[in-house]
């Protein structure tokens, strides 16, 4: 499927998804869109508005949560991922995640790097060689610490700890790279060095962010999708989203009036 404007192709469907958790709460309400390949896709909104639990659903993380309910397909490439006979395994290496906080691995950077290959078996130090390199580079982190790979991930700063857990991501080459506000504890150089990263990205891999801001929402958004409450409430291009919202509650929740 490839939209009228041009966009790629449609990488993940969601349809009518629901969530809700033991305690009551609906985390999501009949969520239907579509995620497009090779596009930054933001999901935006107020804490609280289903975001993060979208993102643990699409890499069944919610399969260890308290989960009451949970209806609806979420087709990858036209297979239901929510199906009890999924392989979770493999589609945890196609969708890979990175979290808020960084957390490196009490171990080298190469180590940090090539964690996953080893759990899948990777053995041979040629190919292990070649996916530390490939990974930082795409990581824009290879250049600053090429010749470290060997200190202890601790010493990096913060800045280059989330790179390098989105080279350790990376090094496993998924299909999909999702992150939940990757950059809400970097500074402003930092910050700007992981949002040009996923430009760049985006020509070799789908990207979905909950960024850390509407203003970064707005900077890096190929398509946008605001939450609020566990609704879907608006989606669409990030230009017509942002300059031109169709639905009033997206217009004040960019303009500052609530959230």
């Amino acid at each position: 499927m490839t939209t009228p404007d041009g966009a790629s192709d449609v990488k993940i469907h969601v349809q009518d998804l629901a969530v809700a958790y033991s305690d009551g709460t609906e985390s999501l309400q009949g969520i239907t869109m579509d995620i497009y390949a090779h596009q930054i896709n933001v999901l935006f909104g107020p804490s609280g508005g289903g975001k993060s639990t979208m993102l643990r659903t699409l890499n069944r993380l919610n399969d260890q949560a308290d989960v009451a309910a949970q209806s609806g397909q979420i087709l990858l490439d036209g297979e239901n991922i929510l199906a009890r006979d999924y392989d979770v395994t493999q589609l945890r290496r196609r969708l890979g995640i990175v979290f808020a906080r960084p957390v490196p691995l009490p171990m080298s950077i190469y180590e940090n790097v090539i964690y996953g290959l080893r759990l899948a078996g990777v053995k041979d130090p040629a190919t292990l060689d070649a996916a530390v390199e490939r990974a930082l580079k795409q990581a824009v982190l290879w250049d600053e610490i090429a010749d470290r790979l060997g200190d202890n991930a601790y010493a990096l700063s913060g800045g280059q700890q989330q790179r390098l857990c989105l080279a350790r991501s990376l090094a496993l080459q998924p299909e999909v790279i999702m992150l939940d506000e990757p950059t809400s504890g970097l500074d402003p150089i930092s910050t700007f060095k992981v949002e040009r990263t996923l430009q760049d990205l985006k020509q070799d891999y789908t990207i979905l962010i909950v960024p850390h801001s509407v203003q970064q929402a707005a900077r890096i958004a190929d398509w946008a999708a605001f939450f609020l409450q566990g609704q879907l409430i608006e989606w669409g291009p990030g230009r017509q989203v942002f300059t031109a919202p169709k639905n009033k509650r997206t217009e004040e929740y960019i303009t500052g009036r609530f959230g």
